[in-house]
């Protein structure tokens, strides 16, 4: 089997293809990686160094929901539709929605990671407004959730935003999103700290509600979504703000090894986010042995069930006072750490992951040959 894989290097969605890449390759089969957005530095593509059965074609069309990525869809499209014509894939697995309308008879699997509507509404409260690039963007999307084979959301309350947003697609199912545990470790003596990921200014990720208390622990906000490069200097100074004996650290951009040891260091990860269609930070914390709280949305809910604490929607006091909670009961704290490792670990690996899009793709292209 050849897959044509397309995904953006913004985020999540790198590390996600990282792990679909490198599960489907391991299974045999070939593999052509297609990204899109900024050309990722050497130290970002390493990991397919030893990866035997990928091609990678790196390009820089911008994003769909970029405000200019309209001026890039029609060159972005021809470039994938005649790159299946050159290298004849059996199916394409696309991480961008406008994709799933391209001009090509092999199945066409769209995966949804997010999207600009319902990011607006979960930030605002309400729609964004009628303008032409809205109105352009939501027409993209209803087409390219339309036209494709087969669409997967990776949380059930994303896929039910879809069809509110847009419109419901013809085939449509829900697969988890996937690490490999191996990239972490639970093991490690805890310190008895907080950990976030995320900007301070991102509304969406919301680490700013840490800011809003004192804590009893020590906190540590990264201020990344995603792993960063080693730099040859450093990138900036930690910023420390100490009330008494509590400190908070506000953290540049880090490694991917420096993150994993943050990770392993924690006694709890605070799932701040708003705004969460897949939660992919949460579950490497997960993976690391972290006590999980998280902002009670429905997605949240979905992913970790009993596993994690939550606090009221958006609400920094609540934030606070289970963060003194697990303080104060460090038996409690060890036993949901336990339960938010265990979760990880029953739902949310890679190999699960690989497992349910290998049927997918089997499932869709029997029935392609024989339409043909």
């Amino acid at each position: 089997m050849h897959v044509l894989v397309t995904a953006d290097t913004l985020g999540g969605v790198w590390t996600y293809a990282r792990e679909l890449v490198t599960g489907l390759v391991s299974r045999g089969v070939r593999v052509t990686l297609v990204s899109l957005g900024e050309i990722p530095l050497p130290e970002q593509t390493s990991w397919m160094d030893n990866l035997h059965g990928l091609e990678y074609r790196p390009t820089a069309f911008r994003l769909d929901w970029m405000q200019e990525g309209e001026l890039d869809l029609e060159a972005s499209s021809a470039y994938i539709t005649a790159l299946v014509q050159e290298l004849k894939p059996d199916l394409l697995h696309l991480n961008q929605l406008c994709y799933g309308g391209l001009p090509v008879e092999i199945p066409r699997v769209v995966v949804a990671h997010g999207d600009m509507i319902s990011w607006w509404k979960a930030i605002h409260g309400n729609e964004p407004k009628q303008t032409r690039w809205v109105k352009w963007y939501r027409e993209m999307v209803i087409r390219g959730l339309e036209q494709a084979s087969a669409v997967v959301a990776p949380t059930v309350w994303m896929l039910d935003t879809l069809r509110a947003c847009y419109t419901r697609p013809r085939r449509d199912s829900v697969i988890y999103n996937g690490r490999n545990p191996i990239f972490f470790n639970p093991y490690v003596s805890k310190d008895d700290s907080v950990l976030a990921v995320g900007r301070l200014w991102d509304a969406g990720k919301q680490v700013s509600l840490l800011t809003q208390h004192e804590h009893p622990l020590p906190v540590c906000i990264v201020g990344s979504d995603a792993p960063v490069t080693s730099p040859k200097i450093p990138i900036r100074a930690d910023v420390k703000v100490a009330v008494d004996r509590v400190c908070m650290a506000l953290k540049g951009p880090q490694t991917e090894a420096q993150l994993r040891t943050l990770y392993s260091r924690a006694s709890i990860y605070a799932a701040t986010s708003r705004y969460e269609p897949s939660g992919m930070t949460t579950v490497e914390a997960a993976l690391s042995r972290c006590a999980i709280i998280a902002n009670d949305i429905p997605s949240h809910r979905e992913l970790w069930s009993d596993a994690a604490l939550y606090f009221r929607a958006n609400d920094a006091n609540s934030l606070a006072a289970v963060i003194r909670r697990l303080s104060d009961e460090r038996d409690l704290c060890r036993g949901y750490a336990n339960r938010a490792y265990q979760r990880a670990r029953e739902c949310f690996t890679a190999k699960r992951m690989i497992d349910e899009y290998l049927d997918l793709y089997q499932d869709l292209l029997p029935a392609q040959s024989a339409a043909a």
